[in-house]
């Protein structure tokens, strides 16, 4: 069974975090939410989350993929969290996952994971001071290695469901989808 943490920071976006959650415990993921203290989380749009355990508790463990939710101030207290850089920085010397939406890419680049790698952000998140070689799309999601980042959260259902397709497989992916019962609207 595949391992995800998903560090959910004060002021981080709610429609991310629980899509992220959602997405990956319907492929049976095993997901642990750890907040940066002990309090609840009030996301950025005033819904109050409440993680697992606290993240010096969640890393005592071992992951498959560490997912960050973005939304501002939460990607900013990620970004400026010794803990999270300490820990971006051994999953990527495991080669592990690494996964960051909307604003959440700025903690990759801090890590110093992001020079001369294709990402996607929020618009004006990133840019060329931040990163040396930034190659920026405007794409809902872009993988660079074991790198995945996202645009938002109009692209976290995208984001989540490439995430499961990397961890399980095409299958599963598409079985999580399908019960999804999406569709493209039409006006």
């Amino acid at each position: 069974m595949a391992n995800v943490l998903i560090p959910l920071a004060q002021g981080c976006e709610e429609l991310e975090a629980v899509t992220l959650i959602d997405l990956f415990r319907r492929a049976g993921i095993q997901v642990v939410t750890a907040g940066l203290d002990e309090k609840p989380v009030k996301a950025s749009r005033g819904t109050v989350l409440i993680p697992d355990m606290t993240l010096d508790a969640a890393l005592k463990h071992e992951y498959d993929l560490i997912a960050l939710p973005g939304g501002l101030p939460g990607a900013n207290h990620l970004r400026d969290d010794p803990r999270i850089q300490r820990c971006l920085q051994s999953m990527a010397a495991k080669n592990k996952f690494i996964a960051a939406i909307c604003a959440a890419p700025k903690a990759l680049a801090k890590a110093g994971l992001l020079d001369g790698k294709r990402v996607t952000c929020y618009p004006g998140s990133l840019d060329d001071s931040q990163v040396k070689n930034l190659h920026y799309l405007e794409q809902a999601v872009v993988i660079d290695g074991n790198i995945v980042t996202s645009r938002g959260p109009g692209t976290a259902m995208d984001f989540a469901l490439t995430l499961i397709e990397l961890l399980l497989g095409k299958q599963p992916r598409q079985d999580v989808e399908a019960g999804l019962q999406r569709m493209v609207a039409g006006l």
